[in-house]
């Protein structure tokens, strides 16, 4: 009996990871045929990556015209996920600088501030392990309308990733939660209907403080 229940364990594990590999296929898809036509290997390549609110910066090579900018972003994705996808989505394209946001949907998935940052530091050491000169910028979570409820979760990852950010001269934390407050409240016109991601006026403000780090 034990037996079969560490076989059903393990076949389930597999299954599961299986599953998450294959979630964003079509979406990786897209992304490496994009760039494969577009990405120059001989220019320095800065690469933006993480969840949707990377995803959907329609204007963000524009916004950042003096630098070969990749854009890896993929929906709906956790920290987990960009680490198992690292290679294919930030690796292959040898950036000098990635800036990372995770963290948005893993804390409204249930996942704790603690588990999150250990999946941080483990993309960090795969990047790392590539080129240790690689500069990473970890975008704060963001605050947003839908996920007020649990800003005091995402005020204490944030705190953790700007904890880890001070332990590298590599590693820089970019604090976008702040100007996308009003007072104590989330700003209610930096949205779509959703109230979740951003409209222009939503990426003017990360832009605002984003353009700080790349030089």
């Amino acid at each position: 009996m034990k037996y079969l229940f560490v076989v059903l364990f393990l076949m389930t594990y597999i299954l599961g990871h299986a599953q998450d590999s294959f979630r964003f296929k079509e979406e990786l898809e897209a992304i490496q045929k994009k760039y494969d036509s577009l990405w120059d290997p001989s220019e320095r390549t800065v690469v933006f990556t993480g969840s949707s609110s990377v995803r959907i910066w329609k204007d963000l090579e524009q916004r950042f015209p003096h630098y070969q900018i990749v854009n890896s972003g993929f929906g709906g994705s956790q920290a987990s996920d960009l680490l198992t996808h690292v290679d294919d989505l930030v690796l292959k394209y040898n950036p000098t600088k990635v800036f990372i946001y995770e963290g948005d949907n893993d804390i409204s998935a249930n996942k704790k501030p603690n588990a999150i940052i250990d999946t941080t530091k483990e993309i960090i050491d795969k990047i790392k392990k590539k080129d240790s000169t690689t500069q990473i910028v970890l975008i704060s979570a963001k605050p947003s309308i839908a996920r007020w409820n649990l800003k005091g979760k995402y005020k204490r990852l944030n705190r953790k990733f700007n904890r880890l950010s001070k332990k590298d001269d590599y590693l820089e934390f970019a604090d976008v939660w702040t100007p996308m407050l009003d007072g104590r409240k989330v700003k209610t016109d930096i949205f779509i209907k959703d109230g979740l991601h951003m409209n222009a006026k939503g990426y003017e403000l990360w832009h605002g403080v984003l353009k700080a780090y790349m030089d």
